[in-house]
């Protein structure tokens, strides 16, 4: 028996600071264990054929919704199908948002119970806080569960989260959860729009049933967003929080955060494989329904200007597992969200190759900067020895077409129907577990991963341990 269970061989990494190289990637109990020379090959128990093929660290997606409520993953399906989707699209870990009112302590052990039993990723939890006991329970949220990131959303005001059994709250409620998270260590993503100004702008506009994508986003326009962003940026440098601005659509919304940014930094931005790739021209009818809407080409434009400038931490998918019956409506009536997470990282990466955005940038998105700010960044991320082996080997030649029916989600469509994107995956790698292998699955399940730290704690307490382990060598 050889010192490593796993080589794979002959193939390009993309390694932290290095870029993309030629080297062997070695891996022994689920970490990667050595990097090394393809001059110098080494035994391995299992040497898998890595020849014209990209070795990247696995993705993470770190916005995700599980079950056909959203609310939580309940069912079999509910985590076998999605993160099947995801795991071949190159996810390596999830992190989902779990929705509801009640006590989370009550409905974190079964969602945590259906993943552990069905899940092809490893995976973590975000909590929507909804609750002013919620609120209370933060502290121990990050100590007793490793839940360290809190969605609030700033639209769900009077009645409008009715629609998902949640209450209404207001700007009190969010700087209790900023001040909350700040003290436990944690973050705050916000659902960021000012949904008083949509209630106006629906009192002004005529219903039509063919208003389309372009009805939906009159009403929900780019300065809703913004300037909810703007707020939640200032209380969050009220308070000392992290805030993590989700699912960020336009130019307005990133000039609002970059504006509260100049004089506070704890401020971090995701972005949607949609909102660069789809908008109101877009041919895909109420399916494309999404709150923030879907925007202009305009918008998309300078969303990828932002990716290159360094303006956008994370990709994440915000994957909603809705049939698509729910959404086949007009567009008043049809539900929001739709799936994604098996085809973000293949199409930004396409994208991204297109358009000239740096390697080292697809990776920091996909994988380095949501492992550093969701808590993960001492194990995930990277190619690093000593980090666990969550690997997707991507063939950069080989075109492959996107079709619901190959994307396995309980959704059974696509926004991206017909889209070709310009890679490949091959073969995805959670802890040195083959999850997908020649582009099929496999048995392998993914582990429950526990998050103490979230947003500025989690990166100080990356920078400090990294410290200490220069010091120590």
């Amino acid at each position: 028996m050889s010192n490593f269970e796993l080589c794979l061989r002959g193939g390009k990494a993309m390694l932290p600071g290095i870029g993309l190289t030629d080297a062997d990637i070695y891996v022994r109990a689920g970490k990667i264990a050595a990097i090394g020379s393809p001059d110098a090959p080494m035994d391995a128990d299992e040497i898998v054929d890595a020849s014209g093929r990209w070795i990247f660290p696995g993705v993470i997606d770190a916005h995700v919704h599980l079950g056909q409520d959203i609310s939580a993953p309940k069912t079999v399906d509910d985590a076998e199908k999605e993160t099947a989707s995801a795991a071949a699209g190159g996810v390596t870990t999830m992190i989902a948002y779990l929705m509801s009112p009640e006590p989370y302590e009550n409905v974190f052990p079964g969602a945590r119970s259906v993943m552990e039993a069905n899940s092809h990723t490893d995976f973590g939890f975000h909590f929507c806080v909804v609750t002013p006991d919620q609120v209370t329970n933060i502290p121990s949220y990050a100590q007793d569960l490793g839940v360290s990131s809190y969605k609030v959303f700033t639209n769900f005001r009077g009645n409008e989260g009715a629609y998902l059994g949640l209450p209404g709250n207001d700007d009190a409620f969010l700087f209790d959860a900023l001040e909350a998270a700040a003290q436990a260590g944690g973050m705050i993503a916000q659902h960021a729009e000012n949904i008083e100004l949509v209630w106006r702008l629906r009192e002004r506009t005529e219903q039509k049933p063919d208003a389309g994508l372009a009805g939906w986003n009159a009403i929900r326009p780019p300065y809703v967003e913004a300037e909810a962003e703007g707020r939640v940026g200032y209380l969050a440098s009220v308070t000392g929080a992290s805030a993590y601005a989700v699912h960020v659509t336009s130019p307005e919304s990133l000039k609002a955060i970059q504006r509260q940014k100049t004089h506070y930094p704890n401020l971090f931005v995701e972005t949607c494989p949609h909102y660069l790739t789809l908008n109101i021209e877009s041919d895909i009818g109420s399916r494309g329904k999404v709150n923030p809407p879907l925007r202009t080409p305009d918008a998309n434009e300078a969303l990828w200007d932002a990716i290159a400038q360094g303006q956008v931490d994370v990709l994440g998918s915000d994957h909603v597992p809705r049939h698509f019956s729910a959404k086949d409506k007009d567009i008043w009536s049809a539900s929001a969200g739709f799936p994604g997470t098996g085809t973000m990282f293949p199409l930004f990466l396409s994208a991204a190759l297109r358009r000239g955005i740096p390697l080292e940038t697809v990776v920091s998105m996909t994988a380095t900067r949501p492992a550093q700010l969701f808590g993960m960044g001492d194990r995930k991320g990277e190619l690093t020895v000593g980090y666990d082996a969550d690997l997707v080997v991507i063939d950069p030649s080989t075109p492959f077409p996107i079709a619901a029916e190959t994307q396995r989600s309980g959704a059974q469509y696509s926004v991206w129907e017909g889209w070709t994107s310009d890679v490949s995956i091959d073969h995805t790698i959670v802890q040195g577990r083959f999850t997908v292998r020649d582009g099929e699955l496999t048995a392998n399940t993914g582990e429950y991963i526990a998050r103490r730290h979230s947003g500025r704690q989690a990166l100080d307490d990356l920078d400090t341990k990294t410290r200490h382990i220069g010091a120590s060598k």
